[in-house]
């Protein structure tokens, strides 16, 4: 990567090099801007919550018809630049949404999908049993099958992004950030080196460090928590819990969802529940006991046959929850020239590429398309999450 220099003026620095932040850059390169990004550790490292081996991109939403557009459109960007790099970091394995009895959320999957034109099909149980008989159906009254869906190698893939936008004239400095100082313009960052830097304009986009570095504004909006994600080995030869043999799925009712072995990581299985608070510096990334062992029983019940498959890999990474899991996408209160852009809130990574676009257009000045469920306004301090 290349370094800044010391003392450098840009039109943008951007803090924080994961799929918010290097699309960012991205986009804004490619408007001519000067940029410069910025990271403690690099891009896609162990400590962000871009920095796992994998994510879902799926377009079902219930009825938030903005997520849905965004994944549309994200999905669209993110396998041209897959193209433009060539690497292959988007598998089409398809998401299976099962739905129990009593279960609005994929029925308005389901109806925003017909309304958009987004390819699906309902499938029975005894449609995705002879599809999948893998899959164990207990509680499970009928499906959502979206073709085109699949999943993202996260890591790899917000490494591709920073690399092509290095490669197309963005600055990379690793480096940490201090809290800003000042009012109503922001005249440079500095680094915990003694390094300043100088823009035009500023994008804060860390995840669980933004609460960290404005502590006093975003303690009590955005709030890190500890999720515990678990590999399973599949039997040697055995290419059924592999796609296209097994797609990527999710039980909503039960908060709980499966991708199938990928790349040969295995089976990824996670419960899609918030966890307990979680600090990305200091906290303990070792899962627990009580973890494995609730995920082991969902396992069982949706992958019998791996029921007592071997742990392969394990990680412990963190949501940065708003307090209705809308984004964060404003200005600062205090500084005309600075942006926070955050609050991925366990479903963003999808978005990065609409992210960057509505970020780019914002500080290219743009009023079209501003979305009031982005502002730093409607982030709470309690918990009422809308958005899944």
């Amino acid at each position: 990567m290349r370094a800044t220099e010391s003392n450098s003026t840009y039109d943008v620095a951007i803090v924080g090099a994961g799929v918010f932040g290097a699309w960012t850059a991205y986009q804004l390169q490619r408007t001519r801007k000067r940029v410069v990004l910025i990271d403690a550790h690099g891009p896609g490292h162990s400590r962000s919550s871009s920095g796992d081996e994998s994510r879902i991109i799926r377009m079902g939403y219930g009825a938030d018809e903005i997520y849905t557009r965004s994944a549309l459109r994200s999905l669209q960007l993110w396998r041209e630049l897959f193209a433009r790099v060539d690497q292959p970091l988007f598998h089409r394995t398809g998401v299976l949404w099962l739905a129990h009895e009593d279960d609005p959320y994929p029925v308005e999957c389901a109806q925003t999908l017909e309304r958009l034109g987004v390819p699906f099909q309902k499938l029975t149980t005894a449609e995705v049993n002879q599809r999948y008989s893998q899959i164990g159906l207990e509680r499970i009254s009928w499906a959502m099958f979206e073709p085109e869906s699949g999943v993202l190698i996260a890591r790899r893939a917000v490494q591709a992004v920073t690399f092509a936008a290095i490669k197309t004239g963005v600055a990379y400095l690793q480096a940490a950030v201090e809290t800003p100082n000042g009012k109503r313009q922001l005249d440079h960052i500095t680094t915990t080196t003694g390094e300043r830097i100088s823009a035009a304009s500023y994008v804060f986009a860390c995840g669980p460090w933004l609460p960290k570095i404005f502590p006093d504004l975003l303690a009590d909006r955005i709030h890190p928590t500890r999720q515990e994600v678990f590999f399973f080995g599949t039997p040697p030869g055995d290419c059924r819990f592999a796609a296209p043999a097994l797609p990527t799925w999710i039980d909503f009712k039960d908060e709980t969802y499966g991708l199938p072995d990928t790349e040969g990581r295995g089976i990824k299985i996670a419960i899609d529940r918030h966890g307990p608070p979680f600090d990305p510096d200091s906290g303990n990334r070792v899962v627990t006991d009580e973890g494995l062992a609730e995920v082991r029983r969902r396992l069982a019940l949706r992958l019998p046959e791996l029921k007592d498959a071997p742990v392969t890999e394990t990680r412990v990474c963190q949501y940065e929850n708003t307090s209705n899991g809308d984004f964060l996408i404003d200005r600062h209160p205090q500084f005309d020239n600075v942006w926070l852009v955050g609050g991925g809130s366990g479903h963003g990574f999808k978005h990065g590429p609409v992210i960057g676009e509505y970020v780019a257009a914002r500080i290219e000045g743009s009023q079209e398309g501003i979305e009031p469920r982005f502002s730093l306004a409607t982030k709470a301090s309690e918990h009422n999450r809308s958005v899944f």
